[in-house]
């Protein structure tokens, strides 16, 4: 069984509360409650990719041009300090611990933030305008 609840306001707040009175608790069989954040909104995603797509069409950086992908590893690095090692054969080194799909709201917010500042410092010219709803989330 899994029921999530988005809690946006004190009504479904209540509701989860309820419907958690409503479970029956066994000590051989214990449910889990997790409270996080949302994840990265599918409005997000698609911003993410517009913008790597733009950085990976525009920038050359230290003489290397990289994908879309190798951008996305290379802001995820960046904004998560993430640790580099020797890759197997010892000719260079890679991030570890790269993943942008468990990211929250927030984090993908600063994200895109991250990748627009340095698309402005590297003269990207960025073809999308934010939505309205990414507008709502940054805020």
């Amino acid at each position: 069984m899994k029921q999530s609840f988005f809690l946006r306001n004190n009504q479904i707040k209540q509701n989860a509360i309820d419907f958690i009175r409503s479970l029956e608790t066994r000590d051989d069989k214990p449910l889990m409650i997790e409270i996080k954040e949302s994840k990265r909104t599918l409005e997000q995603n698609s911003k993410l990719w517009a913008m790597l797509k733009d950085i990976s069409e525009q920038v050359v950086w230290h003489g290397y041009k990289l994908t879309s992908e190798e951008w996305k590893d290379f802001f995820t690095a960046s904004m998560k300090k993430l640790k580099t090692v020797p890759d197997i054969e010892g000719r260079g080194f890679i991030a570890v611990g790269l993943s942008t799909r468990s990211m929250s709201i927030k984090d993908m917010t600063f994200m895109i933030e991250l990748m627009t500042a340095f698309g402005t410092e590297n003269n990207v010219k960025f073809k999308e305008v934010l939505p309205d709803e990414y507008q709502r989330f940054a805020r």
